[in-house]
């Protein structure tokens, strides 16, 4: 079975002030647009104008990859937000396809600083202010890959491993500021992406792509893709008051993945 839509998580989060790096597209956009409809204040970045153009959501262009530029993004959402409750950290790349000995040493660090690093430098910018209102939440998106070994996606694979590491660790520093760290773990999510992925390796093992999105979801209890929503949807959980007692948590929302494929 496909999954279809989904109802989005109902709860008051009006006054909440959340920051959300990669927000103006894709899974970013769907938690941006599900903490503003809770009543949450949101500042998105993104690295494309187009898509922050088109975004309801008042942000600014920052490039995850650059460290100057995630301060420049945390120091612009306290600003524009008057503090800050939230910081969803959404950016990431999925990195080159091939054979570790066929990795360059650039696709690597590019890798690494956009999947990995920036949630360390976002994260450590907005702990000031976190601190100062007395506490908050962090959430990072990992991966199934960071569960998972994956063959010829190693450096992804590694950052959403590093994803998970960061994020324990963090929460133990800021536990006792009453700061509570997440990450969400997502499995194959249904959308433009996905399909792109399905049909490249159904032309590549010369089936169709009804039968590779079978053997896509096949790994899966559930048998069924995620929806961007339920991502947006757990963000919201972790966030709320609903929460309030999970820190150090690597969430998975992948209908129950047994492996990759």
């Amino acid at each position: 079975m496909i999954s279809g839509a989904r109802t989005p998580l109902t709860v008051d989060l009006g006054g909440y002030r959340v920051a959300i790096t990669a927000g103006a597209n894709g899974i970013g956009r769907v938690i941006a647009d599900s903490f503003a409809a809770c009543g949450a204040s949101v500042f998105v970045s993104d690295v494309d104008p187009a898509a922050l153009a088109a975004c309801e959501h008042p942000g600014m262009r920052a490039n995850a990859g650059v460290v100057a530029e995630c301060e420049a993004f945390v120091d612009a959402a306290v600003k524009h937000l008057g503090g800050l409750d939230v910081l969803v950290n959404n950016a990431g790349i999925a990195g080159p396809t091939a054979l570790v000995e066929h990795v360059t040493a650039e696709e690597l660090d590019a890798t690494l600083q956009i999947d990995l690093a920036s949630m360390f430098h976002c994260s450590k910018r907005a702990i000031p202010a976190l601190r100062a209102n007395g506490g908050g939440a962090i959430v990072n998106l990992s991966s199934a890959a960071g569960r998972f070994g994956f063959a010829m996606r190693a450096p992804y694979a590694a950052a959403k491993w590093g994803v998970i590491g960061f994020t324990k660790s963090l929460s133990v520093e800021l536990g006792g500021d009453g700061i509570r760290v997440n990450a969400i773990l997502p499995g194959p999510v249904d959308g433009p992406r996905i399909r792109a992925v399905i049909k490249a390796k159904a032309q590549a093992a010369g089936i169709s792509e009804n039968e590779m999105t079978e053997r896509t979801i096949a790994v899966t209890s559930l048998k069924c893709f995620v929806t961007q929503q339920d991502i947006a949807n757990m963000a919201l959980y972790l966030a709320s008051p609903f929460g309030a007692t999970i820190s150090g948590q690597a969430m998975n929302v992948d209908a129950d993945m047994q492996t990759m494929m």
